[in-house]
């Protein structure tokens, strides 16, 4: 008798697994198969075990932890769908992919709504959809644990000064704030926008002995120049129309403290000069003023130009840049930090939960993989917005697919049509709306095949201009250019696809 061991049993108290964890189990009776996928391992580099029976392959099960199971259905000593019963049944990560005959494609199916990954048809007619198809399962298995890690909150959340991650660059954007604190150098960082340049800012000056002084912000491309300087140094009384009185610089109001000059790369040459003489002799002069005035700050300026090319195309100081280059931290795209995006869901969907007085502490593993593959244009603030929105304008206790913003699915619609062989298993709401996102993409696709990819016919026949018709292909992730020129189908079904 086989003994089940959950994974729950197969984590220690601070969430790392007590067992090995092998890539692959093969399970299957077949030589040759057995052979196929050992010499398939051999060429990925993947660790593989084999078990022969039902049997077998439980009691590895319970003592190993696997990635993917490749489950043939017909195996010695019970069926394949027994063994994924098992698998269900006791809550083990693991991913399974099943191997039917041509004859038996209606009881993969029938696997695949018991849960099953995919499935292969024998005889294998493509081997390298046989490598993608295991490779997604393995993706999807890391980020399933990852998921379950952070709902049952086993691993510490890796929190710094409000910034969430865990990744090495944001490791090492957290060594340096720790080693830098303290000093009063002037510090650049870099990056693009959304990537959290001020949340930097503000460690930095939270780390740093000027914590319990002003921190002073200001977004240098928002303000005129024709105000900007006054901003900066301040004013006297008279010195141009409008200025009815004294006014003080914010380099002046944060003294002591920290000025972080955002976007600094957008501050006018006639400017720049006056912003040096701050740095390098801790003097302003308001405008309109004969006499400078000493300052005591530690200046924080961030960027997402390279600020060397303009210094190349006269558009900035070279020696304010190396005034202002002396500890420099890059920001990581979220692209770049991929990593992170499970930790950052969950972080945003507390923060936003709790902030609208929702009991909404899941995202099903769908929602994370679309999340997962997108670019991430406006990186981190892009993705909160997302999560917010989400939240939001989300009716149960699970943020699913549907409720993503619909433009940014693109080339994840794959997911949806992977699992929509049996639409009652979800709910009325996301049965419709899968149905509908099905039709809509199926429509737009018909069309374009009967048209040869040609875009203005297949909006005339669709009743549509042809603006409006490119909006939904573009909102459903179909490539026109695809459909009028198509590659070969695969023969075999990861998740039911193709």
């Amino acid at each position: 008798m086989v003994v089940s061991k959950t994974t729950e049993d197969r984590l220690t108290t601070s969430g790392v697994f007590m067992f090995k964890v092998t890539n692959l189990l093969m399970v299957d009776s077949d030589p040759s198969l057995i052979s196929f996928f050992e010499n398939l391992a051999k060429k990925k580099k993947w660790t593989l075990e084999v078990a022969r029976s039902g049997e077998e392959a439980m009691r590895l099960l319970n003592q190993q932890v696997f990635e993917v199971a490749i489950v043939d259905l017909k195996i010695p000593g019970q069926t394949g769908m027994q063994l994924l019963e098992y698998v269900k049944k006791n809550d083990i990560f693991t991913e399974v992919i099943m191997i039917a005959n041509s004859g038996g494609v209606e009881s993969a199916v029938h696997a695949m709504r018991s849960g099953a990954y995919g499935y292969f048809t024998k005889p294998f007619e493509n081997i390298g959809s046989v490598e993608i198809t295991i490779e997604k399962a393995m993706e999807r298995y890391k980020l399933m644990s990852q998921v379950r890690n952070l709902e049952q909150r086993r691993f510490d959340r890796i929190s710094y000064e409000g910034m969430v991650g865990r990744s090495k660059r944001m490791q090492e954007v957290f060594s340096t704030i720790d080693s830098i604190a303290a000093t009063n150098s002037t510090v650049l960082i870099t990056g693009e926008s959304g990537t959290g340049k001020e949340m930097v800012a503000r460690a930095v000056h939270n780390k740093s002995t000027r914590r319990n002084k002003p921190f002073i912000v200001i977004n240098c491309a928002a303000i005129p120049e024709t105000l900007l300087e006054s901003e900066l140094f301040g004013h006297r009384r008279g010195s141009f129309t409008g200025a009815v009185s004294d006014k003080k610089g914010l380099f002046e109001e944060a003294n002591e403290g920290t000025v972080f000059l955002d976007e600094v790369g957008e501050i006018p040459l006639s400017i720049q000069v006056k912003l040096l003489r701050v740095i390098q002799e801790g003097e302003v002069r308001a405008v309109g003023d004969v006499n400078s005035m000493k300052v005591d700050v530690r200046l924080v300026a961030a960027t997402n130009k390279d600020l060397m090319k303009s210094v190349k195309e006269g558009n900035f100081r070279e020696d304010l840049y190396y005034r202002l280059d002396v500890i420099t931290i890059p920001m990581p795209a979220l692209r770049e930090r991929a990593e992170d995006i499970p930790l950052l869901t969950y972080h945003f969907l507390e923060k936003y939960s709790s902030r609208v007085g929702k009991n909404l502490n899941r995202i099903s593993i769908d929602a994370l993989q679309v999340l997962q593959n997108h670019r991430w244009i406006g990186n981190v603030r892009e993705l909160e917005n997302v999560i917010e929105r989400s939240v939001v304008l989300c009716s149960g206790d699970t943020i699913h697919i549907f409720d993503l913003p619909t433009l940014m699915l693109g080339e994840s619609f794959y997911l949806i049509e992977q699992s929509d062989n049996d639409l009652t298993k979800y709910s009325y709401r996301e049965a419709k709306a899968r149905s509908l996102i099905s039709f809509n993409r199926s429509y737009i696709r018909n069309l374009l095949k009967q048209t040869s990819g040609n875009i203005s016919m297949a909006a005339d026949r669709a009743g549509l201009d042809r603006s409006n018709f490119k909006k939904l292909i573009k909102k459903y992730g179909v490539d026109a250019r695809e459909i009028a020129s198509p590659s070969a189908e695969w023969s075999l079904h990861p998740g039911g696809s193709k």
